[in-house]
């Protein structure tokens, strides 16, 4: 398993999909995952520090974790099947509950809880970024400084 940063969420053109794009954060891999339109909402929002008026699911997931005790340990990201990404809650005790990547990722982004991935999905859908290329990385972050949560929800 590979620990993994969230660079952020955009909207990749003309498909108009939300995608959600991690990295290595000891390598150079990056790893995008199409998502929807309201995960890719619940992480911008997580990032930016948004706290809606009412919560959202995830908002409701990481507080239920807090009422009862629990503790997310780790958000594994462990399989990739005919380009569909599935995702592994794992809890203090062993309890481990599967989840689709994108909820997994935003509640991690809630609860500080560190995102992994497994090597073999990396290899296989990860993109190796050398650093020459690092550039067009930077613009991206540049876009999300500049992003509003607003910006995915469906029209």
């Amino acid at each position: 398993m590979r620990e993994m940063d969230v660079v952020g969420v955009r909207v990749e053109m003309p498909s108009n999909q939300p995608i959600v794009l991690l990295r290595e954060v000891t390598g150079e891999r990056y790893l995008p995952i199409w998502i929807g339109a309201v995960e890719a909402t619940a992480i911008a929002f997580a990032q930016q520090g948004v706290t809606p008026p009412r919560p959202l699911t995830h908002d409701l997931m990481r507080d239920v974790l807090e009422a009862t005790g629990q503790h997310l340990d780790e958000v594994r990201i462990i399989d990739m099947k005919d380009g569909v990404f599935f995702a592994q809650l794992v809890f203090d005790g062993g309890a481990e509950v599967g989840a689709r990547p994108s909820d997994s990722i935003a509640l991690a982004l809630r609860t500080g809880t560190r995102i992994v991935c497994a090597e073999a999905v990396l290899d296989e859908a990860g993109l190796a970024v050398p650093a020459e290329q690092e550039d067009e990385v930077e613009r991206f972050r540049e876009f999300l400084d500049h992003v509003s949560p607003d910006d995915f929800e469906s029209h």
